[in-house]
């Protein structure tokens, strides 16, 4: 996998220099096209996998919602088709300190045709950690260090006390509690969408429904048909509309083969997650249309530390050595992704991979040591460990799970696993309320850094499902942020907190994922490069075929 290195100027100017960053034009990244060798009609269909839960970006935390959020709603920075950081509402950002930011808007509409403002993103950001929403999402401010973010969380604190504030209708300011040079990549995140206050108070959860819906981005929701489909049309009043050329978008929840199906018969335009048993033969099928590329995601399996016996590390590790990554990688899937042996995908950017000790033993010393700690925690043949490993409905999560429990069983044999699927929501909501003892989890980048990985196994970040807490991890992560931490020194720390959660085991890390797409050959402008995979069908055109 390539290295993936940004374009914000953050990372490169250090502490203390007066950061300015020219946004550019979020709708300029499409390359420019021949109009005469594109289709009279300019319409889309594409595949995202299952049913959403929202596309309220406060209320949502998946990658599928995140697919539809970003074609209807612009933050203040947003991603290129390369997947560098560059402005969205905001033309120019500058600190002198990396604590204090601010933030110049551009000229731009809300698809009602109000102005967007400063105002609306000091809505938007009291209203995503105020308790009242109950965000999945809610502590990324606070390991943003946003100030006062923590406080308002906890209930200590009115939302209004947040350190963000519109100096005026086009400058926001936002303080740090601490200094964050990387700052602006991390308002490229769904959670950082804007919303329009006055829509929001007059609908109340219902704001988000075709005819309600207020955006700022090249779409607006048309339709929404549960598990049948989503339609997008263009939003007249985008300040970049004269760049877009797609006008009707729309979203199925298919399951794989359902997508593939329908792909091969001309009803779907655009498909992602190839089913690992058919990716060899669509590729001598398809050839070009078959898309690879980096993507920063990881593959895992979480286990909930609060409930026993998952609160004994030894348990955790004797899994944790005991899974053959190897055989998942290159059998059961076989499309390139990449063994974990960190949580942080190697991709990322300044990343220093962490290599544990055991990633030199052979299979049997791991076995040996695996059935060690199984026995010191009181688990062998009269006494199996028994236990349910939960996953969402999906072939391919099946597929590694069954997998991982015949792997689980050869090895140790005191091992009885019971597999258990439910469907994306409710999935989600047994994770989210720890209902669970193991389950599969995916983790994507929320900006190109490490600490958007290892940022959720802070102790209070309400992603961390598995409630894995210790105060060794917390303060490694906390002193990433001090000012004298240069993006080498960061490196190592981040290098130190994956040394730890491998001694803490409080998840298996799998793999790393490989972005992989079904593209008909008349779609013009997307890009398989960006790891971040923030793909935006405002950047995409349609030949004539």
């Amino acid at each position: 996998m390539r290295h993936f290195k940004p374009t914000h100027l953050a990372l490169a100017l250090g502490v203390g220099a007066l950061l300015t960053a020219c946004g550019g034009n979020d709708g300029a990244s499409q390359i420019s096209i021949d109009p005469n060798t594109l289709a009279d009609v300019q319409t889309v269909t594409i595949n995202n996998g299952t049913e959403i839960e929202s596309v309220d970006p406060h209320k949502v935390s998946g990658v599928p919602e995140s697919n539809v959020i970003r074609q209807m709603l612009v933050g203040l920075t947003t991603t290129d088709s390369e997947g560098n950081t560059i402005g969205g509402m905001a033309e120019s950002w500058e600190s002198p300190d990396n604590k204090i930011w601010t933030f110049k808007l551009r000229d731009a509409k809300w698809s009602n045709g109000d102005a967007v403002t400063a105002h609306d993103f000091v809505y938007s950001m009291q209203r995503l950690v105020d308790p009242a929403t109950a965000s999945p999402y809610a502590t990324y401010l606070e390991t943003a260090m946003v100030s006062g973010a923590a406080d308002i969380i906890a209930g200590k604190a009115a939302p209004s006390t947040l350190g963000v504030k519109a100096l005026d209708d086009k400058t926001l300011e936002v303080t740090l509690s601490e200094p964050v040079p990387y700052f602006p990549d991390t308002l490229i995140h769904s959670s950082m969408k804007p919303v329009h206050k006055a829509t929001v108070e007059a609908h109340g959860d219902k704001w988000t429904q075709a005819g309600n819906i207020v955006v700022n981005g090249a779409y607006t929701l048309a339709e929404w048909q549960v598990n049948s489909h989503i339609k997008l049309k263009r939003n007249e009043a985008y300040f970049a509309n004269d760049k877009t050329t797609i006008n009707e978008i729309t979203i199925l929840p298919s399951p794989a083969q359902t997508a593939i199906d329908r792909y091969k018969a001309g009803e779907v335009d655009f498909g992602y997650e190839i089913p690992p048993e058919q990716f060899e033969a669509l590729k001598r099928d398809l050839g070009e249309q078959i898309k690879t590329g980096p993507r920063l995601c990881t593959y895992y399996y979480e286990f909930n530390t609060k409930k026993a016996p998952f609160d004994n590390p030894k348990v955790r590790k004797a899994l944790s050595l005991a899974l053959d990554r190897d055989t998942i990688v290159n059998q059961v899937l076989a499309r390139g992704e990449e063994v974990a042996y960190q949580f942080t995908p190697t991709a990322t950017q300044d990343n220093l991979p962490y290599t544990p000790e055991w990633k030199s033993w052979d299979k049997a010393k791991r076995i040996e040591e695996a059935k060690k700690l199984l026995g010191e925690a009181g688990f062998n043949e009269s006494n199996p460990l028994k236990f349910e490993l939960l996953y969402n409905t999906h072939e391919g999560h099946k597929k590694v799970a069954v997998a991982a429990a015949a792997l689980w069983k050869e090895a140790l044999g005191a091992v009885d696993v019971t597999l258990t699927n439910q469907e994306w929501k409710t999935y989600l909501d047994s994770r989210q309320n720890g209902n669970f003892e193991v389950a599969r989890g995916g983790w994507c980048a929320d900006y190109n850094e490490s600490s958007s990985f290892l940022n959720i196994f802070i102790s209070n970040n309400t992603q961390n499902y598995g409630k894995y807490a210790n105060p060794a991890f917390d303060s490694i992560m906390k002193q990433t942020l001090t000012a004298s931490t240069t993006p080498e020194a960061r490196a190592k720390l981040y290098q130190d907190a994956e040394a730890q959660l491998d001694a803490d085991a409080p998840n298996i890390f799998i793999y790393h994922y490989v972005g992989n797409f079904m593209v008909k050959p008349y779609i013009l402008g997307f890009n398989n490069n960006d790891p971040m995979e923030h793909w935006q069908i405002k950047d995409w055109s349609i030949a004539k075929h």
